[in-house]
């Protein structure tokens, strides 16, 4: 897929590559704070040589489309869960899979918590300069166990039913519980308890229907993640030390954007 640089209104505009803006880019050796959202976490665990050309050198990926389809699940969940919030009843959902004293939780800086742009969890890493963030989907908290429970809504459009065994273990869904991971990591440096189980809340779109008819059927599943945040701060010292190298460290054989690269420059 070819992408093609528009402006807010829309508009062409000349794509430069590299980013604008100083403050999006580290300086290798700086005492600033610096934010690094879990994504670009993520990227680093992915290929150290992307995450430091685009932290580091500014370059810019090539944008991909928005998921709009997803993101309006994930709002029209986080709506129907805020209605249980206020009212702290259980949602109809945590009967169904034995979650009978667990309640949505209510705290006034969830919406924060869950703005992944410019909020989220957040906790800067001891004796670094670096803050780590990410925006969390939702949070249930279990009065039983005075713990939160992390949550993230996952949707998808599978012909086979969701099972817990083979959706964690799927190729394609490891980065789900890296992102779990992270999340429960962050609400515990931020001083909060957290229960060692946290969940997916997957809406499989059903595709035996007969027809659209203006309408997307969904069955729900909430699959169980025993978390672990045990690997996060080694790996995360293992970033900062990428960050502050003058050395473009060297690629992940099997990222194809770094591919890509090389067979480009090569043909020219």
């Amino acid at each position: 897929m070819i992408s093609l640089k528009r402006n807010s209104k829309g508009e062409l505009v000349e794509a430069s590559g590299i980013r604008s803006r100083q403050s999006s880019k580290y300086q290798p050796g700086q005492t600033e704070s610096f934010r690094i959202s879990r994504g670009k976490f993520h990227d680093f665990l992915s290929c150290q040589q992307c995450f430091y050309l685009d932290r580091v050198k500014g370059l810019v990926s090539p944008s991909t489309p928005g998921w709009s389809l997803n993101s309006t699940t994930d709002e029209l969940l986080k709506r129907e869960f805020d209605e249980y919030r206020q009212k702290q009843e259980p949602h109809p959902s945590f009967l169904k899979f034995g979650l009978a004293d667990v309640v949505p939780y209510q705290h006034p800086d969830l919406d924060r918590w869950r703005d992944s742009l410019h909020h989220g969890l957040e906790h800067r890493i001891e004796g670094s300069n670096i803050v780590l963030h990410g925006g969390v989907d939702d949070v249930w908290y279990s009065p039983t166990e005075q713990q939160l429970i992390i949550v993230d809504y996952k949707s998808q459009a599978s012909a086979y039913p969701v099972r817990t065994q083979r959706y964690l273990e799927q190729a394609y869904h490891q980065s789900y519980k890296v992102q779990l991971d992270v999340y429960a990591y962050l609400l515990v440096k931020m001083g909060y308890p957290v229960w060692h189980t946290g969940y997916f809340y997957v809406c499989n779109a059903d595709r035996s229907a007969p027809g659209f008819n203006g309408q997307m059927l969904f069955q729900e599943t909430l699959v169980p993640y025993r978390w672990s945040s045990d690997w996060i701060d080694e790996r995360l010292w293992e970033m900062i030390q990428v960050l502050n190298s003058p050395e473009v460290p060297e690629p992940n054989p099997s990222c194809e954007n770094c591919a890509y690269a090389r067979a480009r420059a090569n043909l020219f």
